[in-house]
C-alpha cells in the first residue's frame, strides 16, 4: 500500500505540472494586453502608454513567455503563488481565506446528497419495479438534467422570495447554508442514488446473501449489515469523485448565493482579468481534486480487505 501511495504522489506531481502549464498558458493568451488591464485597475482609466510599459516591465511582463512561467513555477514551488493586481495582497492568503467557506459548502453539498441518495437508493433496490422505485428514479433523472444555477435560482424563489424563510445571500448561520447546499448536492445526489440502486441489487442477488436470508436473520439485517458496506464500494469511488466535482460547481452555487468562497473569487478575478488570482485559484481547486481522489483509493482498504494495491 505505502509504494502505490508513493508512486500516486508521483503522478499527482506531474498532473499538477500540467495544469500549471495548461493554466499559465490559458491566461496569457487570451485577447487584450494584460498590463494595459492591470494599469487601468490601479490607475484609472486615464493611463498612458508610459505607465502601461512601467508595469510591463514591473511584473515582467515584457519577458518571453516561457520565462514568466519558469519565474511563477519557481515561485510556487516556494509557496509564493504571487499578488493579486486588485487588492494586492499575496494571492495564498486570498485563497486560505475564502477556502474555509469552499470546504463547509462542499462538505454540505455532499452531506444533503448522502442524506438523500443512501435511503432513497436503499428503498429502490429492495422495492424493485415498484411505484416508489419509479418515483426515485424518474427524480433522480429530473436532478442529473437540472442545472445547478436554475435549481438554485427556483429555490431562492420558492423559499426566500415567496415564503421567506430562508436568507438568500452570505454566509452566516446553518439557515444561510440550506439552499446552497441542497442545490449543490442535489446533482450528486441523483448519480450516487443510481448507483447505490444498481449497487445493492447486484449485491443483494449474491449467494451470502441468500444463506444469510435462509439462516432466518431479520431482512433489515441482511440489507443494512450484509448488502450495504459492499454495495458502498463503488460508490465510495463516485462520492469521492463527485466531492471533487463539488468544488467546481460551487463555482457557479457561490455566485447565485454570494457565498464568499475560492469560487466566487475565481469568478471576481476573471472580471478583473488579475491572473495570478485566477492562476492560484485553478490550481488550488485541481490540487484538492488530486488529493481526494488519492483519498478514495486510499479508503477502498478500509471498505474491502481483500483490495491490495500491488506495484508491477
Amino acid at each position: 500500500m505505502l509504494t502505490y501511495i508513493v508512486r500516486r504522489i508521483g503522478l499527482m506531481i506531474f498532473i499538477m505540472l500540467g495544469v500549471s502549464i495548461i493554466t499559465f498558458s490559458m491566461m496569457h493568451f487570451v485577447p487584450g494586453d494584460p498590463a494595459e488591464v492591470i494599469a487601468i485597475e490601479r490607475y484609472g482609466e486615464e493611463v498612458t502608454a508610459d505607465t502601461i510599459a512601467h508595469v510591463r516591465t514591473e511584473l515582467g511582463l515584457d519577458q518571453p513567455v516561457y520565462i514568466q512561467y519558469l519565474r511563477w513555477l519557481s515561485n510556487v514551488l516556494q509557496g509564493d503563488l504571487g499578488y493579486s493586481f486588485r487588492t494586492d495582497r499575496p494571492v495564498l492568503d486570498e485563497i486560505l481565506a475564502r477556502l474555509p467557506a469552499t470546504i463547509q459548502l462542499a462538505l454540505a453539498g455532499m452531506l444533503a446528497s448522502l442524506l438523500i441518495s443512501i435511503p432513497v437508493g436503499i428503498i429502490s433496490a429492495t422495492r424493485q419495479y415498484s411505484a416508489v422505485d419509479n418515483v426515485s428514479m424518474f427524480g433522480a433523472l429530473l436532478g442529473v438534467s437540472m442545472p445547478n444555477f436554475w435549481l438554485g435560482l427556483l429555490l431562492i424563489l420558492f423559499f426566500s422570495v415567496y415564503l421567506g424563510w430562508l436568507p438568500v445571500f452570505g454566509r452566516g448561520g446553518i439557515e444561510h447554508l440550506i439552499l446552497p447546499a441542497i442545490t449543490l448536492g442535489t446533482g450528486m445526489a441523483a448519480i450516487t442514488t443510481r448507483l447505490i440502486r444498481s449497487s445493492m441489487l447486484e449485491v443483494l442477488s449474491q449467494d451470502y446473501i441468500q444463506t444469510a436470508r435462509a439462516k432466518g436473520l431479520k431482512e433489515r439485517v441482511v440489507v443494512y449489515k450484509h448488502a450495504l458496506k459492499n454495495a458502498m464500494i463503488p460508490v465510495a469511488t463516485v462520492v469521492g469523485l463527485q466531492f471533487g466535482s463539488l468544488l467546481e460547481g460551487a463555482v457557479i452555487v457561490e455566485v447565485i448565493f454570494a457565498w464568499p468562497g475560492i469560487g466566487r473569487l475565481l469568478v471576481d478575478s476573471i472580471f478583473a482579468r488579475d491572473f495570478m488570482v485566477i492562476q492560484g485559484c485553478l490550481l488550488f481547486i485541481a490540487a484538492m481534486f488530486v488529493l481526494v481522489n488519492l483519498l478514495v483509493d486510499v479508503f477502498y482498504a478500509y471498505l474491502d480487505p481483500r483490495i491490495r494495491y500491488e506495484v508491477r
